[in-house]
């Protein structure tokens, strides 16, 4: 009698045994499961660092610059819209050794399709460089005082006028922009809107 109270009881701890182990390994796995969807969401969230802004604000946020003349690595750099020329001029290896600093402007803000030309020593400096078109129009973005004096109804005053405002608020965008210029009205800028070009 004792020996079949034994073996039942055997039987019955093997059978909880039995049944222990699958119930805690259902669960184990389970938990895995949860914790393997748990990652996968995690790892398929998009980087917001990684992903790129509206394209056209990003487009709206560099400028493409042309760097010619005496820098160590001449072409066409892309940067962002807030940047100095100084900054433009370290993205091209900064100047060579015979280039004429004195007269860029290496605090002026960068436009796009600026262009942007370092002259050696003795040769025009940088904004006269690039300041007249092949119609002989002045551009007034790179035009030096003593070029914008030479425009129609411009004397020194107004010509330093136009170059602060510019180097302070960056390339004139449209020949209208002129007018925001302390001393330039209407009748100034329709004197010498045919021979300027913008931008």
């Amino acid at each position: 009698m004792i020996e079949n109270i034994k073996r039942y009881a055997f039987f019955v701890i093997v059978v909880l045994i039995i049944i222990l182990f699958f119930f805690f390994t259902d669960d184990t796995e389970e938990v895995e499961d949860e914790l393997n969807a748990v990652n996968l969401a995690e790892n398929s969230q998009p980087d917001e660092n990684l992903l790129s802004a509206d394209p056209a604000v990003n487009e709206n946020s560099f400028a493409v610059i042309d760097v010619k003349g005496a820098v160590l690595k001449p072409g066409v750099y892309e940067i962002s819209l807030d940047s100095r020329v100084n900054d433009v001029i370290l993205k091209a290896g900064g100047f060579t050794a015979d280039a004429d600093q004195t007269g860029v402007n290496l605090a002026q803000k960068v436009q796009d399709e600026m262009i942007l030309v370092i002259p050696k020593i003795g040769e025009q400096t940088a904004l006269a460089a690039s300041s007249s078109d092949d119609s002989g129009k002045v551009r007034i973005n790179y035009a030096t005082q003593e070029e914008i004096e030479n425009l129609n109804g411009i004397g020194p005053s107004k010509a330093q006028a136009i170059i602060a405002h510019r180097d302070e608020h960056g390339f004139f965008q449209t020949v209208e922009d002129l007018l925001e210029v302390s001393g330039i009205g209407e009748k100034t800028l329709e004197n010498m809107k045919d021979s300027i070009q913008v931008p």
